[in-house]
């Protein structure tokens, strides 16, 4: 049966991404970080013949941005209204059959080999979730061999450090549920720095800048 990767993403605009690392790096730079991020994850994960990789994205009119147009092997589909929860329970209940994960967009570490072992988790559970050092958490993967929870992520207080708590506390007991690994998103400069993005951020922006610098420069073809 088909495998499904959702991807959650917004469209790199600055002042809709990564807010609270925006008022401390700066709105650009936080919007090119995002951005490139995105570009790698998305690459990652849509070659991968394991499954089928789906970017839902807000907002809807965003389907034709060139942040995600060049991918191959990609679908794009607008995340819909109503809140998170509402807008993560939409794929389970609307793509073709076969199990599914659903990820975040700006997850530094994650690798293809973390959503295969999700995936191999959903073969023996109807759920999994993928748990992040805040409470909260960057992956949730469904069987979809029985209709999901009807009060899955109802009532979760979203960011915050309560968020899987609550998550888990809706779902029946007659449902199994397995953790897959831990993995953290970056929402401020810290989290910034603690990855060993900032380096290679600063280096690429550097590298690119020193690229133009070079190109317009008297002499040069």
């Amino acid at each position: 049966m088909a495998r499904h990767v959702v991807m959650m993403a917004r469209a790199p605009q600055a002042g809709r991404v990564k807010r609270r690392l925006a008022r401390e790096i700066g709105a650009t730079a936080a919007t090119q970080f995002y951005r490139r991020l995105l570009a790698q994850q998305i690459r990652r994960l849509a070659d991968d013949a394991r499954w089928t990789l789906w970017l839902f994205v807000t907002p809807d009119d965003a389907v034709s941005h060139s942040a995600w147009r060049a991918a191959s092997r990609l679908r794009v589909k607008g995340q819909g209204r109503g809140d998170l929860g509402e807008r993560m329970t939409r794929p389970f209940r609307r793509l073709p059959a076969g199990p599914i994960v659903l990820v975040g967009s700006d997850i530094p570490l994650m690798r293809p080999h973390h959503i295969w072992r999700a995936f191999r988790l959903l073969g023996q559970h109807d759920l999994v979730f993928g748990p992040a050092s805040d409470g909260g958490f960057w992956l949730v993967g469904a069987r979809r061999t029985r209709p999901l929870p009807t009060s899955l992520f109802h009532g979760a207080r979203w960011s915050t450090a309560h968020a899987l708590a609550d998550t888990l506390a809706t779902i029946p007991a007659h449902v199994s549920v397995a953790l897959a690994d831990r993995l953290d998103d970056v929402d401020d400069a810290a989290d910034f720095r603690r990855y060993g993005v900032a380096a290679s951020f600063r280096s690429a922006i550097s590298a690119r800048t020193s690229a133009n610098t070079d190109s317009q420069s008297p002499g040069r073809g």
